[in-house]
């Protein structure tokens, strides 16, 4: 089946918004995305943070915490306007993480593999789109997303498929991100 190719900056349409539109919308909703997870993490270290789960959360949290300071420089930076749905993500995301983590560790872990799967989905198509003069966003993205898939593996490697109800709770967090996605790009 031959895969249908995203449009670049160079494919704008009438009525599309310009480069400088998009590459604000792509920090924009990048950084609303890196907010959201570190806050799942929270939640998730709130509940299971005096168990053997806990390092590894940890370790996942640091890393997105590192995700979110570098977009919160590249808002200063590109004069971006952050989100204004970012105190909802700031109730949703700790819920998120905190209500997966009261159902055990490997519902907690299917919450990152969801999350991680869509967040990865999600730079693979901004990287598509960036262009020449835009390197330095693309290798931003590019990094990230070689770790939002580290982050997903570790979820599988600790059990996340073996949650109850794996795959009713990783459809409703994946349409909940893509959402949060859709909503953060434009408000």
């Amino acid at each position: 089946m031959k895969k249908i190719k995203k449009p670049t900056l160079r494919d704008r349409l009438p009525g599309d918004p310009t480069k400088e539109q998009l590459i604000e919308r792509f920090i924009r909703v990048d950084q609303a995305g890196e907010y959201g997870a570190v806050r799942i993490y929270e939640g998730q270290l709130r509940v299971l943070g005096a168990t053997a789960t806990a390092p590894v959360i940890r370790r996942i949290a640091e890393q997105e915490q590192q995700h979110l300071e570098t977009f919160n420089d590249l808002i200063g930076k590109r004069r971006a306007r952050p989100t204004a749905l970012l105190p909802i993500w700031h109730l949703a995301g700790f819920a998120l993480g905190a209500g997966t983590a009261l159902l055990g560790k490997r519902a907690a872990m299917a919450c990152t593999v969801a999350v991680e799967e869509v967040i990865e989905e999600h730079y693979a198509g901004q990287i598509e789109q960036l262009d020449a003069g835009e390197e330095e966003l693309k290798e931003i993205c590019e990094t990230f997303r070689r770790h939002e898939t580290e982050h997903r593996d570790i979820g599988l490697e600790h059990g996340a498929r073996q949650a109850p109800g794996y795959q009713l709770l990783t459809t409703a967090v994946k349409t909940g991100s893509r959402l949060a996605i859709w909503l953060s790009e434009r408000i």
